[in-house]
């Protein structure tokens, strides 16, 4: 009897996910094994076992500094990301700015977060600003990189077509050179969202009064590595979080490829 297409989907998803469920899985077990018959101390090395009680324990302060990571995470993600579409247009319809620019964006990426985070915070106060100033800046680049980079790949037959037919060089570019930009740009995106927690979590470091960079802090300085490990469980279920919703926002955005790959299986 042949399986139904929502089962084969739910297969098809289950072997997808498997190495990776196998090899994460395979990684705590050692961890947990390893913690247990070493005989080190739980302040030194606790086992995940020990993590997730102490995050069960310890979970309304967990989330509530959880609470204002997200917000600086997605507010900062979104003005980086507004930054970027912006920008590259802008490089995209003046060729000088291009050069003119490149080289600033650049110098930012050069920049060492350990030394810029404290002066951002200088400059804009222990609020929600400068967190959101810093994630923007961490992962502007890479979406920018790839959106000018995408422009770039629109096949010149097509804007020759479009052309003379009388299109305009803004229709142009919504017909041709954004959606041509497209695979470009969610590759950035996936770069850049990798970046965005980390961000918020440094500029937290930096001065904060509360968040998941807070927290890693006092758990540190009180010698609390469960804690620690706690909260960097949590800030890595969070950018995985994000991984997964881009990956969702591309397969919406572009359904062709799904479509293509499907084909070719």
């Amino acid at each position: 009897m042949p399986s139904s297409p929502s089962a084969r989907a739910v297969a098809s998803a289950f072997a997808k996910a498997g190495p990776a469920i196998v090899s994460v899985g395979s990684l705590f077990a050692a961890w947990e094994f390893y913690a247990q018959t070493s005989g080190i101390s739980p302040t030194t090395l606790p086992a995940p076992s020990r993590v997730l009680a102490q995050m069960v324990q310890h979970r309304a302060a967990l989330i509530d500094n959880t609470l204002p990571t997200i917000r600086a995470t997605l507010l900062g993600f979104a003005c980086s990301l507004t930054a970027a579409f912006t920008f590259s247009v802008a490089i995209d319809f003046f060729k000088p700015l291009r050069r003119a620019l490149f080289p600033v964006f650049i110098i930012s990426q050069t920049l060492p977060l350990i030394a810029i985070a404290p002066l951002i915070v200088l400059w804009f106060g222990f609020g929600l600003t400068p967190k959101i100033v810093l994630v923007a800046l961490v992962t502007f680049f890479p979406m920018l990189v790839a959106l000018v980079q995408g422009y770039a790949s629109t096949d010149r037959d097509i804007e020759a077509l479009l052309a003379s037919m009388g299109a305009s060089r803004w229709r142009i570019f919504i017909a041709a050179r954004l959606p041509s930009a497209l695979p470009y740009f969610f590759a950035g995106l996936r770069i850049s969202i990798t970046y965005a927690v980390v961000a918020a979590i440094f500029a937290e470091y930096a001065g904060a009064a509360k968040g998941l960079g807070i927290y890693i802090l006092n758990a540190k300085n009180n010698f609390r590595p469960d804690l620690v490990l706690a909260a960097v469980v949590i800030s890595a279920t969070l950018t995985l979080v994000l991984f997964a919703t881009a990956m969702l926002v591309q397969r919406i955005a572009m359904p062709w490829q799904q479509l293509d790959g499907d084909q070719r299986r």
